[in-house]
C-alpha cells in the first residue's frame, strides 16, 4: 500500500514542486497552500505523514504544530517541519518529529520522509 502524505505549503511553488516528486516517487499526496480545514483533511485523508510549513518558531507559528501532535486522532502521525527560519531546528523540541531547512535538497526530504515513515 502506498503510503499518504499531507503537505501544508504556503508558497504554491514549493508546494507543486514537492506534489511532482511526491508522487514520482509512489506517495499518495495531498496538498494544502493554508490551514484551513487541516484537521478535516487529517481526518478524512488519514495520512500517515505531515510536511508543514511553518514561518516562524514563535509561539503563534508553532500553534498548528502543536494542536496536531496534541490532538487524539493525529498525535501518531509523524510531522516534518519546513521552514526557511534560521533557528528551525528548536521547532524539534516543541513539536515536530524532524525538521527540513528551506531551501532543501529533494532527496534529504525524500531521505527524511522514509526514515519517519520507518520510525513510526
Amino acid at each position: 500500500m502506498n503510503k499518504k502524505v499531507l503537505v501544508l505549503e504556503k508558497d504554491r511553488d514549493i508546494l507543486e514542486l514537492i506534489n511532482i516528486v511526491l508522487t514520482d516517487e509512489g506517495y499518495i499526496v495531498n496538498v494544502l497552500s493554508s490551514e484551513l480545514g487541516i484537521f478535516d483533511h487529517i481526518k478524512n485523508f488519514q495520512p500517515d505523514i505531515i510536511l508543514l510549513d511553518i514561518i516562524s518558531p514563535t509561539e503563534e507559528g508553532t500553534a498548528l504544530c502543536k494542536t496536531i501532535k496534541a490532538a487524539e486522532d493525529s498525535s501518531h502521525i509523524p510531522v516534518i517541519v519546513l521552514s526557511t527560519h534560521p533557528k528551525v531546528e528548536v521547532v524539534k523540541e516543541i513539536c515536530a518529529d524532524e525538521v527540513v531547512a528551506k531551501p532543501f535538497d529533494i532527496s534529504f526530504l525524500l531521505s527524511t520522509i522514509e526514515q519517519q515513515l520507518i520510525t513510526s
